[in-house]
């Protein structure tokens, strides 16, 4: 009987600081993802007359569509950075 009771109390015990540790662990999740990105100012250095006809925007990427200026072309940017990351030239 003993040994029952001492079982039931190391269970209990070990059940209430599992649900703990696991309510620690998501508030930390949920905290770190809603954290702000400061804002990012990007010039693009194409020639006059370019015109953005499209954007995209993923979590890791932002695809501009441009036109005019030249060749039609799609930029890739990091929206953390605003870093140009690629380009692709369309043909006419």
């Amino acid at each position: 009987m003993r040994a029952l009771k001492i079982a039931t109390i190391v269970m209990g015990v070990m059940l209430v600081v599992g649900v703990a540790v696991l309510a620690a662990v998501i508030a930390q999740r949920l905290s770190a993802r809603s954290s702000p990105q400061a804002p990012v100012s990007v010039t693009l250095n194409e020639p006059p007359g370019t015109r953005i006809m499209g954007i995209a925007a993923t979590q890791d990427r932002i695809v501009l569509e441009l036109q005019g200026g030249g060749p039609d072309r799609v930029l890739l940017l990091d929206p953390h950075t605003g870093a140009q990351i690629g380009a692709i030239a369309l043909r006419p």
